[in-house]
């Protein structure tokens, strides 16, 4: 992977015939070789970019670039981009091997030369015994892959797809995120893929888009969205977050509801009186024997596996939740009784402008 952009969008807005804008002032750097995906909520504008970069759609401002060259003007079949949808969009009347022949015979590629990139297509997704098989008797998985073997069998510089697995059912669903993963892996192309399922998109990303009401909130790795998201939006998407409003205090320190905390080291730029937001995530809090700390009323003790999560409420009214192992649960407060929240040793609050 590089680190010049294959995909540029320079100020790219659409605006649809309603006046609704879709995508607003949308810049996006994406790098040869990255696994991008976008994420965010119904309606967020998500497949809209994915659709103005396959030239579906018709950008009403700003420039795409691809690998430097705008193409923007170009038609989508004169884009090196292809498209994995959905629900699959393959020919019911046709065999796997035909499938996935089928744009490069549109093309005019030498027979010769299509039943070599077919089959090392088809061994890439896995199917290479299934090439005569009629893509009606294959599952939803195995269709998938037919799609994908056909999107990168005429070896495209940039693929999207969009909500690829969102069809499968939940095992295999987490089955075939590994697959692409491994198989973006090794061919070395440019996935942009759309979703809206969030622990997909930490799975499998190099990077995360996160967008809401036409603009994209944040990017960044996995790992920075969920310790330092951006924005209160993002914070509250990206997994589960205790969000606290709160005041910084003339000696620094943060005022919230019930309690006084240090100002982390890392938050910057709040001074005195400015109105901010506390995240907590649940695994960094625990139950305090000390006084200091935010008091609680535990409501609900819930089962979750390897842990049990406690939700409780503040004074305020705004609710708590925090995770803590099972080995624990005879320490817990019962459900109606008072507790005393406190991070745990190491663990560092988001701090968000209000």
């Amino acid at each position: 992977m590089t680190n010049d952009p294959l995909l540029s969008l320079r100020k790219v807005s659409k605006i649809f015939g309603n006046g609704h804008y879709g995508l607003k002032d949308i810049d996006l750097d994406i790098a040869a070789g990255e696994f991008v995906s976008l994420l965010g909520p119904s309606g967020c504008g998500k497949t809209t970019t994915l659709r103005v970069v396959a030239g579906f759609e018709a950008a009403s401002a700003g420039q795409i670039l691809l690998g430097g060259a705008e193409i923007g003007h170009l038609p989508p079949n004169r884009r090196p981009v292809n498209t994995v949808f959905q629900d699959y969009a393959v020919f019911p009347h046709m065999d796997v091997a035909e499938n996935v022949a089928f744009g490069l015979s549109v093309r005019g590629t030498p027979r010769a030369e299509i039943r070599r990139k077919v089959g090392e297509a088809l061994d890439l997704v896995g199917l290479a015994d299934k090439a005569k098989r009629p893509v009606s008797a294959l599952s939803g998985g195995q269709r998938q892959r037919v799609a994908l073997a056909r999107a990168i069998v005429c070896e495209p510089q940039l693929l999207l797809l969009d909500e690829p697995l969102s069809a499968l059912d939940a095992s295999l669903r987490e089955q075939m995120q590994i697959e692409l993963k491994n198989l973006q892996s090794r061919l070395g192309t440019t996935f942009v893929m759309v979703t809206h399922d969030q622990t997909e998109a930490l799975s499998i990303s190099d990077r995360i888009a996160v967008m809401q009401g036409g603009v994209i909130e944040q990017i960044a790795s996995p790992a920075e969205l969920y310790d330092r998201p951006a924005t209160r939006f993002v914070a509250g998407f990206i997994g589960t977050m205790n969000l606290l409003p709160g005041k910084v205090s003339a000696d620094g320190r943060l005022e919230v509801p019930g309690s006084s905390l240090p100002m982390p080291a890392e938050a910057h730029g709040f001074g005195a009186g400015s109105a901010v937001v506390l995240g907590l995530r649940p695994e960094d809090l625990e139950i305090s024997t000390a006084s200091a700390g935010i008091p609680i009323r535990v409501e609900n003790v819930v089962f979750h596996g390897r842990s049990l999560r406690v939700i409780g409420r503040i004074a305020s009214g705004e609710e708590m939740i925090l995770d803590v192992p099972r080995s624990a649960a005879a320490e817990l407060p019962a459900e109606g009784a008072s507790a005393v929240l406190r991070l745990r040793t190491g663990a560092v609050p988001v701090v968000l402008p209000a």
